[in-house]
């Protein structure tokens, strides 16, 4: 029911009607409030049946819900001999590579999460013993095995730290015990992935190298050798200077024949003159001073032609001293040779002493000639040997150092292999001990406390949700319903104030 407002002066009115207006001031304050409280009011039982009934589904499915247990282990990536840098070839040495920490996590993660680490332990395990339900009823498509290792994939959680070298590696299952040896068995087997990842398996191939080049060393070594004993190379060094010095020998003493030679032929010419001046005989007995005279002419004689030699030594045949030395020689022969005529006539003569020395001293000197020229020859010949081995001593030293370099290359060679061989097998060494650059920090545990259902905390959300959810029920049906509930709505549809309520009892 409406009724018009009375009409009242501006200034003045009645007091029924200054009330009237506050009261209908007020509701028009107030309108949602009003409205609010009078939907709750009027949905109260709508509103309760909802919550009710959301707090008591999410408490039964929580209370239904099996619980699942995470185990939790944390590894710690370390600097290794993975990150350690070996050339194949040579023998440089080690480097450290440099990485980014996010570059290694993150390998380190997709290894962990790889398909055949994660088929691994549910190989380990079984299905059976990991996912009853999956064994007692398989999938329709694909195998027990299969499922088993993508439920196993999801349950698994791996995670860096950030701002450290610190893997963080959970597992959920619904078997706390199982949840901690599943997560153990992962790590384990993830050392060994890792290992096989990071290692490089050539011992076999390295052995098989350094046999190699132990072979040909030793062959190498056996034809060095063989060589030195063929061709009697102990030092060529040595040798090569004992025959400098032995040819230097051997040519001083061969120019010093050749002088000899050229002085005893110099010598047998000289005797041989003098044999032509000397008479063979000499007077026995002198009767008067001519035959003093003529020995003095004769000592001249000898004197000029000993004179003559000497500078033929120093000039040629038409120089004048050598002329005039030859007139005065010519001078004294035939003073000689008319004295001699004259004394022969008056004296007795015999053998020349100086005749028979001449002769003898010209046989020693023919006969010290020949051996001297063959001495020069022999000499010569030696000579000409050492010139040949010389030569053939750099061709020696050619294959000798040639070979000595051989022995060098696959003594360097083996020594190579044979340091990779000994690194490769101290890798082995400590991949078979699983040494590796991951430690378990933190290993898996058996969980105590299921990770979910979280009871509490689900309770508390089903409060919240079926509150929000019934207050939004209760408002969506009275908006959607056809009538006119509240005084706020009859003004706002009517446009006029409402004087008053009447509850409508049933």
């Amino acid at each position: 029911m409406t009724v018009e407002p009375s009409k009242r002066s501006p200034e003045t009115g009645s007091e029924p009607g200054r009330a009237r207006g506050r009261s209908i001031d007020a509701m028009d304050e107030a309108p949602g409030l009003r409205d609010f409280l009078t939907v709750l009011f009027k949905r109260r039982r709508l509103i309760l049946a909802t919550f009710a009934a959301i707090v008591a589904t999410v408490t039964v499915a929580t209370f239904l819900l099996p619980p699942a247990y995470e185990a939790e282990a944390r590894l710690l990536v370390r600097v290794g001999r993975e990150n350690v840098y070996r050339s194949e070839v040579g023998s440089d040495q080690p480097q450290v590579l440099s990485f980014n920490n996010e570059e290694v996590i993150n390998s380190e993660t997709n290894i962990l999460t790889s398909r055949d680490l994660i088929a691994r332990v549910v190989s380990s395990l079984t299905v059976d013993q990991l996912y009853p339900g999956l064994a007692k009823h398989p999938p329709r498509r694909g195998t027990p095995q299969d499922a088993a290792v993508q439920r196993l994939g999801r349950d698994l959680t791996v995670e860096g730290m950030r701002k450290s070298n610190v893997i963080r590696v959970s597992l959920r299952h619904e078997d706390p015990r199982m949840a901690a040896k599943g997560l153990n068995l992962l790590v384990e087997y993830f050392k060994e992935k890792h290992l096989q990842a990071y290692s490089d398996p050539q011992s076999s191939y390295l052995k098989e190298q350094l046999a190699a080049y132990a072979q040909r060393l030793e062959r190498s070594q056996e034809g060095l050798e063989a060589f030195k004993q063929a061709n009697r190379v102990f030092s060529l060094e040595e040798q090569r200077t004992l025959l400098l010095t032995q040819r230097a020998g051997l040519d001083s003493s061969l120019k010093t024949t050749q002088n000899q030679i050229q002085e005893l032929r110099k010598k047998i010419g000289a005797v041989t003159n003098l044999l032509q001046t000397v008479s063979a005989e000499v007077a026995l007995s002198t009767e008067t001073e001519r035959y003093r005279s003529i020995d003095d002419a004769k000592s001249q004689l000898l004197a000029l032609q000993l004179k003559e030699q000497d500078l033929l030594r120093k000039f040629t045949e038409g120089n004048q001293l050598v002329v005039g030395v030859r007139r005065e020689m010519e001078i004294v022969r035939s003073f000689i040779s008319r004295e001699e005529q004259e004394v022969k006539r008056r004296m007795q003569t015999g053998q020349n002493v100086v005749y028979l020395d001449l002769e003898r001293e010209l046989n020693r000197l023919r006969s010290e000639l020949p051996s001297q020229e063959a001495k020069a020859a022999s000499l010569t010949r030696q000579i000409a040997q050492l010139d040949q081995q010389i030569p053939s001593l750099d061709m020696t030293e050619m294959t000798l150092e040639n070979l000595k370099r051989d022995v060098a290359v696959n003594d360097r060679n083996y020594r190579a292999y044979l340091e990779k061989v000994e690194d490769a097998r101290i890798l082995e060494d400590l991949n078979r001990q699983k040494s590796v650059n991951i430690s378990v920090i933190q290993q898996a545990a058996v969980p105590v406390d299921p990770v979910r259902p979280r009871k509490v905390l689900n309770i508390t959300l089903a409060i919240l949700l079926g509150s929000v959810a019934s207050l939004g029920v209760a408002f969506v049906t009275e908006l959607s319903a056809q009538s006119l509930s509240t005084p706020g709505a009859v003004e706002r549809a009517l446009g006029l104030p409402v004087l008053t309520t009447i509850a409508l009892k049933r």
